[in-house]
């Protein structure tokens, strides 16, 4: 008689223990892979979200009271521009991108507008080459990493509009905003004068439905010098990693850059990386719980086991079979009771957490392959580390004694 008869044989002839047990293992691993799930995708969605509203920390003169996010910049109060070059040495942990801007008010053809200058990524990235840091300018994987402040995908002038950072433009070139563009009938190519001097179209950006439909972008320096205000911005716009932001980064600005304001548009999703926090915590919490209920219910199920089928442990070893194979015929027992009960409680979990993600966290839920892998290994582990002891007792049986009534 193999292994795995016996190992079958002692499943069939025991199903209510061996049913306690699974179900054990199962809700422990549904609860860690369902929160872990969950946790997961919103993670995704918080970022997405940060992502998409650009910079999401502002640093302004102090005296400024922020009223408009969009317009944050529309103020006559300046900061020096060297506290560019500072927040590019300094590497902070969590700076995707560094924006610049400074407005002046003009007119074109007797129309208003307003002429933002900004400064390209690429020549933010010198000032941090200059510092010798070796630094490779690529942009994060993930959070908690030190980021750099230029990124391939903001070539497309459209960054713009979707990142509020860019990474090229010259100083005899302008950006023009969706609107201002329509109503001047201007489009890519086209010249245009402003403040005395002339000036190519590079592109027209995407709408955004904000007042930077109705602006023209050029460089910063270009707007300047045709001002006359000297080296200072209204604003500098910081994109940040939202789990930085959220940790620290806001404060680590204001030290870099006293007298100024800092001011973080992250508590629109504080709430939720908060809730990731916490659901994180919960995972944990479930996992300890597994290694808990499920050991100490696959440790109770064993040692009863143990003493259940003392005769058939003593005439096993009676016929020949050695200490080692008894604790291998335990242990296997307890390793295919895991590996059911962690795939069991991956799909459980994975079909809760797709069903009600969108109910209780708000974010479209899938399935994630990496952590079946996670549940069948933890709850093996589990299950062999409970079930060592009751395998290393029934191993050192005397065959004589076990023939005695119980």
């Amino acid at each position: 008689m193999t292994m795995g008869t016996i190992i079958w044989k002692e499943m069939k002839e025991r199903p209510t223990a061996l049913i306690a047990s699974l179900l054990a293992i199962i809700l422990s691993v549904t609860a860690l892979v369902a929160i872990r799930n969950v946790t997961i995708f919103s993670e995704q969605e918080v970022a997405g979200k940060l992502d998409e509203l650009g910079a999401n920390v502002l640093i302004l003169p102090e005296g400024v009271t922020l009223q408009d996010y969009y317009a944050a910049d529309m103020h006559k109060e300046t900061i020096p521009e060297e506290h560019v070059a500072e927040l590019a040495l300094a590497g902070l942990t969590g700076v995707e991108a560094i924006t610049p801007k400074l407005c002046v008010p003009t007119k074109l053809d007797d129309r208003n507008v307003i002429l933002t200058g900004i400064l390209p990524q690429s020549e933010i990235q010198k000032m941090n080459a200059w510092s010798g840091g070796g630094m490779l300018f690529k942009k994060h994987e993930g959070c908690k990493a030190k980021i750099n402040v230029a990124d391939e995908n903001l070539d497309a002038p459209d960054s713009l509009a979707e990142r509020r950072a860019l990474q090229h433009l010259n100083q005899s070139e302008v950006l023009l905003g969706s609107d201002f563009a329509a109503s001047k009938g201007l489009k890519e190519g086209d010249q245009l004068q402003l403040l005395g001097e002339t000036f190519e179209v590079l592109s027209v950006l995407p709408s955004t439905g904000t007042v930077d439909d109705s602006r023209v972008f050029a460089h910063l320096h270009t707007v300047q010098r045709l001002s006359g205000t000297g080296p200072v911005v209204n604003i500098i716009e910081v994109m940040g990693c939202c789990e930085d932001v959220a940790n620290g980064l806001v404060g680590e600005l204001q030290s870099l850059l006293p007298g100024t304001k800092v001011v973080t548009i992250a508590n629109v999703v504080e709430t939720q990386v908060s809730i990731n926090r916490m659901m994180t915590n919960l995972s944990y919490l479930f996992l300890a719980i597994l290694v808990a209920v499920g050991g100490a219910s696959m440790a109770s199920a064993s040692f009863a086991n143990v003493i259940e089928r003392r005769r058939e442990i003593g005439t096993l070893m009676a016929l020949g079979a050695t200490p080692r194979f008894v604790t291998q015929l335990f242990l296997a027992k307890a390793a295919l009771l895991g590996l059911a009960g962690g795939i069991s409680g991956y799909v459980l979990g994975s079909l809760i957490a797709v069903l009600l993600g969108p109910v209780f966290a708000n974010v479209s839920v899938f399935p994630v392959p990496s952590l079946a892998i996670v549940a069948a290994t933890v709850a093996v582990l589990v299950t062999l580390a409970a079930s060592y002891f009751p395998a290393r007792q029934a191993s050192r049986l005397d065959p004589c004694l076990c023939f005695k009534e119980v």
